[in-house]
């Protein structure tokens, strides 16, 4: 399955594009559209291969996504919202999460939505202390709402 050109659309505008390196409230170095792999310091790039690094990076999640037991039997609602959580989150995060043990056990269990309004908390780089991010909060309940095809 494939990202809808809608879900692609608002992934990018909850990245936001930056052509030029920079820490993501979390503290990871990133450019593009929240691009992190081989991110220098300095680094400076165009939209053009922002775009390209896009593509590269949501066919990583989706080919990940697609090696799931429970993939062929999500709606392209959920797809998408999931793919969107595994872009921000990353896999290794995703992997233990008890929102993929929810889906592994029932795709359809009604508290999924839920799961994913709670991975709305960054760490502040210079505290170390946990935060609410309102783009988080903004991204997770377009994510929820996505999952239950609203």
């Amino acid at each position: 399955m494939k990202i809808s050109d809608y879900a692609e659309v608002v992934i990018k505008e909850h990245e936001g594009l930056r052509l030029k390196a920079y820490r993501c409230p979390s503290g990871v170095l990133t450019i593009g559209y929240g691009h992190i792999k081989n991110v220098k310091i300095g680094d400076v790039i165009n939209k053009d291969l922002a775009d390209r690094l896009f593509v590269e990076d949501v066919e990583d999640v989706e080919r990940l996504l697609d090696a799931e037991r429970y993939s062929s039997v999500l709606s392209q609602g959920q797809y998408d919202a999931l793919v969107s959580f595994i872009f921000n989150l990353g896999w290794s995060k995703f992997r233990s999460s008890t929102l993929r043990k929810k889906l592994l056990a029932n795709v359809d269990d009604f508290s999924i939505p839920n799961e994913f309004r709670r991975w709305v908390y960054g760490t502040d780089p210079k505290s170390g202390v946990k935060i609410k991010l309102p783009g988080l909060v903004k991204r997770r309940e377009w994510e929820a709402q996505m999952y239950e095809d609203l």
